[in-house]
Parts: structure tokens; C-alpha cells; sequence
């Protein structure tokens, strides 16, 4: 029997995250072979736990945040926060994800990315310069109006009425005004973090390959 055994799991989609997985495979482990030494280190893709995974590799904290859901409930999300570079690791599963939502309230057409949106400017006003976004895991479809929007952006249809930054809305997207954007975010670098190369729109595109798992 080994020694030691290394176990590094990412989440179970919309159920377990990294490190209750990691806590499972450890009580399992040790029911077989108790004298083995167990080594825990939850990973993340991308999804739900990416920013509380380099939090603890990196000696950030999370911080907590109002936000909205991707149906614009009320809720508490949280982002990594590393003071000293002042930067913000902000995942989208964290207010916009799948686990937000039961299965029969998922529809891309009517989830928005707002909440995200609201997290950036959170960290904005903390002083953030630098925003590590990870993009796993989300239930929205919406381009990314939704979080624009919560940034200050507004955007209308032929007759100028300003539009929910929701999926459905893009169809009937006709101008951007960006008089009232946040003036912090332009001064913000993001990098962000993906595991995939669909383009935007197309047979591979991000509607098309990935609307149907977040309901669509």
C-alpha cells in the first residue's frame, strides 16, 4: 500500500465543490488504508472554487459583496481579493453560475451576467487595478450586457429604450451609450481565465456549443 496519496479534484458540476470532493475521496481513503498519509489539493477550471483555490495557493482573502443572481434576486457572493497587488479574482459562477439556480429556472434567454458585474465594481472601489476573471460555470448566455450594465453602460433598441441585460435582449440591441460608465474600469487590465477557443458566434460559438447545459 502507498504512503502517501496526493488527491487533487476539481468540482462536481452544480453539486460538490473541489474541496468537498477532496474531503470524500479522504474519508474513502482512509476507510481502506488508515495509515496512509492524505495530501488534499482542490484545483478549479475556471468554475465554481477557482477563487477560493488561488486564494489559499496565493495568501489572498475572499472579501463578500451584494450581488444579484442571474434572475436578479438578492444574494451574497463572494471574489478573491490579494491586497498587496491589488488584485481581484472574480469567477462568474460565484452570482451568475449554474448552482445559483434550480434546473427548471435555467434559460440563457432570461439570465444576465448583472451580478458579475456588480463584484467588478466592488472591486473597483476597493482599488483594483488588475481583475483575474474566470469564466466557468456560468447560467448566462447574455454576451456580457448584464455585467456592462452594472458598470454604467446602457444599451437600446432602434427607439432608445434601454434594454434588460438579459440573452434575449441581444436580438434587439441596436446602440451602446457609454456616458455613465464606471471611469475606474478604464484604467482596470483583465485577464481572463479559459479552457476552451470557441469564438463568440458561429457553429462553434459560444451559443451554440454552450447554451444547451446552462438550459437552453
Amino acid at each position: 500500500m502507498p504512503n502517501k496519496i496526493i488527491l487533487a479534484p476539481d468540482s462536481f458540476k452544480g453539486s460538490l465543490s473541489a474541496h468537498e470532493v477532496a474531503d470524500c475521496m479522504a474519508q474513502a481513503v482512509a476507510a481502506v488504508c488508515p495509515t496512509c498519509r492524505v495530501v488534499k489539493i482542490p484545483l478549479a477550471d475556471g468554475g465554481e472554487g477557482t477563487a477560493q483555490t488561488l486564494m489559499e495557493a496565493m495568501g489572498g482573502r475572499m472579501v463578500a459583496c451584494a450581488a444579484h443572481d442571474p434572475l436578479m434576486r438578492p444574494i451574497q457572493a463572494s471574489y478573491g481579493w490579494i491586497e498587496e497587488q491589488q488584485v481581484a479574482v472574480i469567477e462568474m459562477a460565484a452570482a451568475s453560475g449554474l448552482p445559483l439556480l434550480a434546473p427548471e429556472e435555467r434559460n440563457p434567454l432570461r439570465t444576465t451576467t448583472y451580478g458579475t458585474g456588480e463584484l467588478i465594481r466592488d472591486a473597483l472601489c476597493r482599488g483594483c487595478r488588475a481583475i483575474w476573471m474566470a469564466i466557468g460555470g456560468s447560467a448566462t448566455n447574455d454576451g456580457g450586457i448584464g455585467m456592462a450594465q452594472a458598470l454604467g453602460y446602457r444599451f437600446l433598441d432602434e427607439a432608445g429604450r434601454e434594454l434588460e441585460g438579459c440573452g434575449e435582449a441581444l436580438c434587439r440591441l441596436s446602440s451602446i451609450d457609454e456616458t455613465e460608465v464606471l471611469p475606474a474600469l478604464r484604467a482596470c487590465r483583465f485577464t481572463v481565465a479559459c479552457d476552451v477557443r470557441n469564438p463568440l458566434y458561429g457553429p462553434q460559438g459560444a451559443a451554440s456549443i454552450f447554451a444547451p447545459q446552462k438550459g437552453g
